[in-house]
């Protein structure tokens, strides 16, 4: 497997200073690739940055979606469908820029938006995200860059929560580019089993975070690391596991993900506790 760390860690808006300032020092604690979580268009110079992965012998191992409100592809609001289609596409050709071929996350919805609506309305909702994903797809496959959907727990979507969430989306858009996205966080919220989720998806899976139960550093918690790693195993996952957690000091996504209080002295000692803890699990 291939370890790569998410610059959410780091910085709610990562940009070219970042890029100069973090590459170095990802690459000497021992990352082989980072993904990057894009904001927006034109807050990085794509050959600049494909220059340091390079330089510092990383790779792009993801662009990661930040959907905010205004960008929502199950409507009903089509300002929002159109701005969600369009930072999509962004994302997607930051991929191709950046040699890499996938963008993963919620893509499907706006995080935080969670409430109870009808089941006629969430059919709707649920035919409007296959239908948009259709689109994506097609795009994806022009571009050689794969889509993976992640689940994420309640209290950030009502939508997809669970990985047979997923993989029924998967099937109903019906292309070979939309795979899944899993992380140990959500997952120990809301499956009954990681291990079994793990193995429901199978080959699917294209991305894997590894985040402990408070996003703490992996291996401190309550996540039950052992099982996951063995299925991990059994379906011969190569790919990207990626570790994506959060301290306070960035303001953004500590209050949208609610951390309010340090796991660890800093966002550098939990980034080398969960590598070192990671390449002893899968070692």
């Amino acid at each position: 497997m291939k370890f790569g760390i998410n610059t959410l860690l780091y910085a709610g808006t990562f940009q070219d200073e970042h890029v100069q300032s973090l590459f170095g020092r990802f690459a000497k604690m021992g990352f082989e690739g980072v993904e990057i979580a894009l904001e927006k268009k034109g807050d990085l110079d794509y050959k600049k940055t494909l220059k340091a992965f390079k330089d510092n012998s990383l790779k792009c191992a993801a662009i990661c979606g930040m959907f905010g409100e205004n960008r929502d592809i199950r409507g009903p609001n089509k300002d929002y469908v159109e701005g969600g289609l369009s930072y999509i596409r962004d994302c997607m050709e930051a991929c191709s820029e950046l040699e890499c071929n996938l963008f993963d996350g919620p893509v499907y919805s706006a995080v935080g938006r969670a409430s109870m609506v009808p089941e006629d309305e969430r059919k709707v909702q649920w035919d409007t995200v296959v239908e948009n994903l259709t689109k994506v797809c097609q795009w994806a496959e022009k571009l050689g860059v794969y889509v993976a959907i992640e689940p994420l727990n309640r209290f950030e979507t009502d939508f997809i929560n669970i990985c047979k969430d997923a993989i029924r989306m998967v099937a109903d858009v019906g292309s070979k580019m939309l795979k899944i996205h899993l992380d140990t966080f959500h997952m120990s919220i809301e499956e009954k089993s990681s291990a079994m989720a793990i193995l429901d998806a199978g080959e699917l899976i294209y991305m894997f975070h590894a985040s402990e139960n408070d996003r703490g550093a992996a291996g401190t918690g309550q996540v039950q690391w052992k099982p996951i790693a063995d299925t991990l195993r059994r379906i011969k996952y190569d790919r990207w596991v990626v570790v994506e957690s959060f301290t306070p000091e960035n303001k953004v996504i500590a209050r949208a993900a609610s951390i309010w209080r340090q796991t660890e002295e800093s966002e550098f000692i939990l980034a080398e506790k969960s590598l070192k803890f990671l390449k002893g699990l899968f070692g």
